[in-house]
């Protein structure tokens, strides 16, 4: 699929497409009942309350959308025909929010990095407008927009075509459960490492509205055109692979949220097991330290193996993906070595393996 030069009239579009869609989900985090749930105690022991309306928001997306193009008053090969223009209009979004809330930042809480550290890893923990915490929010343009942008490319091949490849079939019922299993596991997302312990800066602020969004889609952008048959062992095994990993990757963070809530949980049919009440040793967190890890890797090498074997661009996502996480492991072990010393390691020698049991 070949896609168009950025000009300033791509831009603009590109712009008011972006910006547009930003305020929409906004306005609909604000309007669109939801369910009030603290977040974790954080270190100063204050607990925050977030609306989790991240479910309702996106099903109103999806069926507005189906709608729309139902009835033919929209057209969602505009985001492939503006696709470079939306994807510098989210660049301009990220430089223009990150200095935006260095600034007000600066107002609550001195900045004590230096002015490169403080505009990449941020100020606020927490920044908030209007009762909506600005870094949970920006997970909705960044899953809603993938998901926007998958769509688009369904929508372009079947406008070439005329029908959806078995590839394209799958993608698109692979990334629509994908984001539909993670606004339903929202809640789970008020205990994570970037939630409670990252200040959101241009690192976070980038990945999530340009980053996720237009490079987690590459593989639709490739599909458009790849239109060889997939093989059937691909067919019925790619499937299995998806839910496998989704199993996994949901699983043990279903797991960690629940013991955190409830010590006395019961996972796998048995009671809850953690070392000295705080390290949990059941489940998948018995079997190995970052499994969750393990499951999203799965989850992504089952959409690049549906583009086959005729191109290495597709592969670059899951690559990427692999060498990200495998960092975040070593980040997150050092971490936890720091915080729980001998405990930690007692867990260590109870759960042998990161990642891949047996090997890794």
């Amino acid at each position: 699929m070949r896609l168009p030069v950025t000009d300033l009239s791509n831009l603009a579009m590109g712009l008011a497409l972006c910006v547009g869609f930003i305020v929409a989900l906004f306005v609909g985090s604000l309007l669109v009942p939801g369910k009030k749930q603290k977040g974790a105690e954080l270190e100063d022991g204050e607990r925050l309350t977030y609306r989790l309306n991240g479910l309702p928001l996106f099903l109103v997306l999806v069926g507005t959308l189906a709608a729309g193009w139902y009835l033919e008053v929209v057209d969602l090969t505009l985001v492939p025909e503006h696709f470079w223009g939306l994807f510098v209009a989210a660049n301009l979004v990220s430089v223009v929010m990150t200095g935006w809330l260095y600034l007000r930042g600066t107002d609550r809480q001195r900045g004590v990095r230096g002015l490169v550290q403080d505009l990449w890893y941020g100020v606020e923990l927490n920044p908030r407008l209007a009762g909506i915490d600005i870094k949970m929010f920006s997970y909705r343009p960044s899953l809603m927009g993938l998901a926007v942008i998958n769509a688009s490319f369904a929508a372009l091949q079947y406008e070439q075509l005329g029908y959806l490849t078995t590839q394209m079939w799958l993608y698109q019922a692979f990334t629509f459960v994908y984001v539909f299993n993670y606004f339903q596991f929202e809640y789970g997302m008020l205990h994570t490492w970037d939630i409670v312990a990252e200040k959101f800066g241009f690192m976070l602020v980038w990945g999530d509205y340009a980053f996720v969004p237009f490079a987690y889609s590459i593989v639709g952008w490739y599909l458009v055109d790849h239109t060889e048959p997939l093989p059937v062992w691909a067919t019925a095994a790619l499937p299995v692979m998806f839910a496998l990993g989704l199993w996994i990757f949901r699983g043990a963070n279903q797991q960690k949220h629940e013991f955190k809530r409830n010590r006395d949980v019961r996972i796998w049919g048995k009671k809850a097991e953690a070392l000295d009440g705080k390290i949990l040793v059941s489940g998948f967190w018995g079997i190995g330290r970052k499994l969750n890890y393990t499951g999203e890797i799965m989850v992504y090498w089952s959409f690049t193996l549906l583009s086959g074997d005729s191109s290495f661009v597709p592969y670059l996502l899951p690559s990427w993906l692999i060498c990200l996480l495998v960092h975040r492991a070593w980040r997150d072990d050092r971490r936890c070595r720091a915080k729980y010393g001998e405990l930690w390691e007692r867990y260590c020698a109870r759960a042998r393996f990161k990642m891949v049991p047996f090997v890794y």
